[in-house]
């Protein structure tokens, strides 16, 4: 971990712009998009390579998520456990992780010659040749599917499956990144290889590289890592998230002396013109911890519940707007009036001066924290370049928090949130709750 940008920044209270990390761009030969950024502090370089290969691309449930657990498990000569000896034998690291709209494999690794050298090639075997082994497949289905065994005794896992089944409805989003039950039980090897063979191409890449190589050593680590994956196509754009016409309400019984509460509605993409002002509006609302409004009626005031929360996740079409709670469940109705008055009362009023001055400050100051180290600079990197956000993005951050003003904050906030329209799940002891205004 390092705090190299720290020394850069030059943010004060008043909210004076800072020099964020120089951010240079290209294209491989095959057609990834790569991201790069110099950091020669530390003999070491992270990499990630992102595809548009999530569950939101999935004919059957699951098959995504699978196909991405396998990478790693055996690729041209090697099986996972000479994978595993590889990364070792220099020092690296490797992870794979699949999500609604990205799968990716990450690796860090020294830049010493010969550990840098093994790590790449691992690497570009791991994502260019997989093998997809017929024993390594059926041993990740069955720890899936302990997995989903295991989510089906957690309330607040059953609340958010239910929730964003709820909010997406028929999109590709409704789809759980880890499948069903029924639907892992019936993933085939072809059904895997075909989803690879789609969307693990180059064209559908973003690489994004932070360490101690320059820009020509990054050109040659991004041409290496793609040398074996085909040119390919992009993924095809996705549909629209539709508004939500009517409310929704699920009460779903479950054996727990707390109630799980979800409620909320489409939010915002990446990129969304409203984001950053609504990302103020929300740490204001329930975004903030215990110094956030929903906070402060909830559990200060009333003491219903240890623990309220609102966010916006922005991805490539409109991600979740959401709030949550658990509280006792003979207070759950109680709980959730709090919080639908809460949300009403910024959505007609606004925040006040002194709100929204506090949040700004809060964002801002903690903002250099958040690219503090390489590690999360490269998670920067990998979302801007798979979102195609403007390479400034980091730069402008500071400066775009503080222009947002009280008026575009309730502006916003009663543009895009309908609070007669919300999905309200309630996870518990079967106590449905009362209707309410």
């Amino acid at each position: 971990m390092r705090v190299r940008w720290l020394l850069l920044l030059i943010v004060t209270w008043s909210g004076q712009l800072w020099a964020g990390p120089d951010i240079q761009s290209w294209q491989t030969s095959k057609g990834a998009r790569v991201l790069y950024v110099s950091a020669p502090e530390l003999p070491m370089v992270d990499l990630r390579i992102v595809f548009d290969a999530g569950s939101a691309r999935d004919v059957t449930p699951g098959v995504a998520y699978l196909t991405n657990a396998l990478l790693e498990e055996g690729a041209g000569e090697w099986d996972a456990d000479q994978i595993a000896e590889r990364l070792d034998s220099v020092g690296s690291e490797m992870g794979a992780s699949s999500h609604r709209d990205m799968a990716m494999v990450s690796i860090r690794s020294l830049t010493e010659k010969r550990a840098l050298t093994t790590t790449i090639d691992t690497l570009a075997e791991v994502v260019g040749s997989p093998r997809f082994d017929g024993a390594d497949l059926e041993r990740n289905r069955k720890a899936v599917l302990v997995s989903l065994n295991h989510n089906e005794q957690s309330p607040g896992t059953v609340a958010k499956k239910a929730f964003m089944k709820a909010l997406f409805r028929e999109h590709p989003y409704a789809t759980e990144v880890e499948g069903t039950k029924e639907s892992m039980a019936g993933i085939t090897r072809q059904q895997v290889i075909a989803h690879y063979q789609r969307y693990y191409v180059a064209s559908n890449a973003v690489i994004a590289i932070v360490g101690a190589v320059n820009r020509l050593e990054a050109e040659r680590l991004a041409e290496r890592v793609t040398h074996r994956l085909e040119a390919g196509e992009r993924a095809a754009e996705l549909p629209m998230v539709s508004t939500l016409e009517a409310a929704t309400k699920l009460a779903i019984p479950f054996p727990s002396s707390q109630s799980h509460i979800l409620m909320g509605q489409p939010g915002i993409y990446r990129g969304d013109p409203d984001y950053f002002v609504l990302y103020v509006g929300n740490h204001i609302l329930g975004g903030s911890g215990l110094v956030s409004l929903l906070s402060e009626e909830v559990r200060e005031k009333r003491g219903l519940s240890y623990s309220v929360y609102s966010y916006f996740s922005p991805m490539r079409r409109n991600g979740p707007f959401l709030i949550g709670a658990q509280t006792q469940n003979a207070k759950a109705q109680e709980a959730l009036d709090v919080m639908k008055q809460t949300l009403a009362r910024f959505i007609e009023a606004g925040p006040s001066e002194e709100e929204l001055t506090a949040a700004k400050q809060n964002i801002t100051g903690g903002f250099p924290l958040r690219i503090a180290s390489n590690s999360k600079i490269l998670e920067y990197l990998a979302m801007l370049g798979f979102y195609d956000l403007p390479l400034d993005y980091l730069e402008r951050f500071v400066d775009n928090i503080n222009s947002v003003s009280r008026e575009q904050v309730r502006e916003a906030f009663q543009r895009r949130i309908q609070p007669e329209n919300l999905i309200t799940v309630v996870v518990g002891n079967g106590q449905k709750p009362a209707q309410s205004n």
